[in-house]
């Protein structure tokens, strides 16, 4: 069997092994990454040898990081990182250019098509009627977007939003609310088959799915990187967010909002920005957790996506694609019975 794991902002990880008698064989863990002393590659083969073919990747980081020859120093990868190869190896992962991507244009639509189309167009991937798709995100109106459990009451102010003209709606993913002024924020939205996640916990997903854009906003100069479990940060502070949503049709909705421009003192008047997200430095510090790709590169939104798109054809291979008739159908039907409802909406008041 054969894996390969490339680290979310290090290197690649490979793994070449064999099963006998449901335990591990033959193991043999290759890349490009740094090592030393060289014969703790040895350490770290002989820790997965014998382990048996069930283990997660937690039982197998864990024999590899007792193995390590003391002062080992494994730079790009991790032991966590060889659990995650060894295990894509044994469900037959699968990777980017395994799959004939699209990248789609729903043209300018309101919130809630873009809610309902991320439902339906993550179903077709989940079915077989879709294959893995990029959809980028745009519209001519102004929304507050808030997380599948999170309670309108406590996260927005409804009478600015509505003063302000944003309109509050709840998508199906897990996460915070982001304030999305029209023509403020890069959205985009993947649907990908639960395969090319396999083996990884969802916190490793997030970074995994997430590279290609951390490399292009890296080419524009921005020292963009992962933390924690959903976030892309920089050095001048946060960029944007990322949500996921795993259907039991077998595909994932990944979708990430990054701020390109925003109005901080608005965003604090609209969002009801609780004490735990904001610093000992006051209320006024809230406008300064989110810092817009604007301000970083100097350029406009288009150049900004252009770029996003060039990385992501470079790894994929991606063509353009149509989003179908009936597709769109579909959406206008859930946004309509679902994500327009007050009971979908207020389902946490």
């Amino acid at each position: 069997m054969h894996g390969e794991y490339k680290v979310p902002g290090g290197k690649l990880v490979v793994v070449d092994l064999d099963i006998v008698d449901d335990r591990l064989a033959d193991v043999r863990i290759a890349g490009d990454f740094f090592l030393e002393p060289d014969d703790a590659l040895d350490a770290i083969n002989a820790a997965v040898e014998g382990l048996p073919a069930e283990s997660d990747s937690s039982r197998i980081a864990a024999a590899v990081r007792a193995a390590l020859p003391e002062g080992a120093t494994l730079l790009g990868f991790s032991p966590e990182a060889v659990g995650v190869v060894v295990r894509r190896a044994l469900t037959n992962a699968a990777d980017w250019r395994d799959f004939d991507w699209e990248i789609v244009d729903s043209g300018a639509i309101s919130p809630r098509m873009h809610l309902a189309l991320d439902e339906v167009l993550t179903a077709e991937v989940g079915e077989g009627r879709r294959g893995p798709t990029l959809r980028i995100w745009e519209w001519n109106e102004s929304a507050v977007v808030i997380g599948s459990f999170q309670s309108v009451k406590n996260e927005v102010d409804l009478e600015n939003a509505a003063a302000y003209g944003f309109d509050v709606v709840r998508r199906i993913s897990g996460g915070g609310a982001m304030m999305m002024g029209s023509g403020n924020v890069i959205t985009y939205s993947l649907y990908v088959p639960a395969e090319l996640v396999q083996g990884m916990t969802f916190a490793d997903s997030y970074a995994f799915l997430d590279e290609w854009v951390l490399q292009a906003l890296q080419s524009l100069g921005i020292d963009a990187t992962y933390q924690g479990l959903n976030d892309i940060t920089s050095p001048a502070g946060k960029i944007g967010g990322a949500a996921q949503k795993r259907l039991g049709s077998g595909a994932v909705l990944h979708h990430v909002t990054m701020s390109y421009d925003i109005d901080g003192e608005l965003m604090t008047k609209v969002l009801r920005i609780g004490r735990e997200k904001m610093s000992d430095k006051g209320t006024k510090s809230a406008a300064k957790r989110v810092d817009p790709l604007k301000s970083q590169t100097g350029l406009s939104r288009a150049e900004i996506i252009e770029r996003m798109l060039q990385s992501f054809r470079s790894l994929t291979g991606a063509r353009e694609g149509h989003i179908t008739e009936a597709e769109f159908a579909a959406a206008e039907q859930l946004a309509e019975s679902k994500f327009a409802s007050d009971a979908w909406l207020h389902r946490v008041p």
